[in-house]
């Protein structure tokens, strides 16, 4: 009978970066799975209860912190001790090789190292799951996102174009035509404001004002001086 693969994806111990484990997650999920993920700063405690209550065929730990000889052997016990022991344990984080090949020896799964391809895990989990259960319980992988929405991109798309493909630059004309038309909108602004406005006229206002000024004034009248007669 077939059903989907079950993975729980933990961040024990005080490791605070999640970015991987949520790629991670959300690459299982792309591929049919259903991913359980417990959040920032969980106890191996927790993880284990999360992975029992879930009933999860996968417990993938991200670990980043260091931790790993310890964080690994301890879970692992744990989940042997609430009969869970048979499920894969498997994770990824900065772990040195010889402590890869330590920690395979102790019974846990196969860990990544960082900048591996999501598709290499999606691979593991779907291997080891069939054959446990065989290759006719193992789910078809779901199709891609394009061929489920019945889309397709093309180049010339800047915005829906594919992985890896840049979008076509546009032709110059239409690039520049914008700048052109803003040039010629402004110079006619320019002129429109220039024919609005009224022009001053010239006159000789000094000149004109002090004249009649001068016209209007009232006449003051000549006063007379006599020669004093002796």
């Amino acid at each position: 009978m077939q059903r989907k693969i079950r993975v729980l994806v933990g961040k024990p111990g005080l490791d605070g970066h999640d970015r991987g484990a949520k790629v991670v997650a959300a690459a299982l999920r792309d591929a049919g799975m259903e991913v359980i993920y417990t959040g920032l700063h969980q106890t191996p405690e927790q993880v284990v209860e999360a992975a029992v209550q879930e009933d999860v065929d996968v417990v993938a730990l991200s670990v980043l912190s260091g931790a790993h000889m310890t964080l690994f052997p301890e879970i692992l016990e744990l989940m042997r001790g609430r009969g869970v022991g048979d499920r894969l344990l498997t994770g990824g984080g900065i772990i040195p090789n010889d402590d890869m090949a330590a920690l395979a020896g102790l019974g846990v799964g196969r860990l990544f190292g960082p900048g591996t391809n999501t598709q290499d895990i999606v691979a593991y989990i779907r291997e080891w799951y069939a054959g446990l259960h065989g290759e006719a319980a193992l789910p078809p992988l779901p199709p891609p996102p394009e061929a489920r929405s019945g889309t397709t991109t093309t180049t010339s798309d800047p915005v829906h174009a594919g992985a890896g493909a840049r979008p076509s630059p546009r032709p110059a004309r239409e690039r520049t035509a914008p700048a052109a038309s803003a040039k010629a909108r402004a110079s006619k602004s320019s002129l429109s404001r220039a024919a609005a406005k009224p022009a001053r006229k010239r006159s000789s206002a000094n000149g004109s004002r002090a004249r009649a000024a001068k016209a209007a004034a009232p006449k003051r009248r000549a006063r007379s001086v006599g020669r004093k007669r002796g």
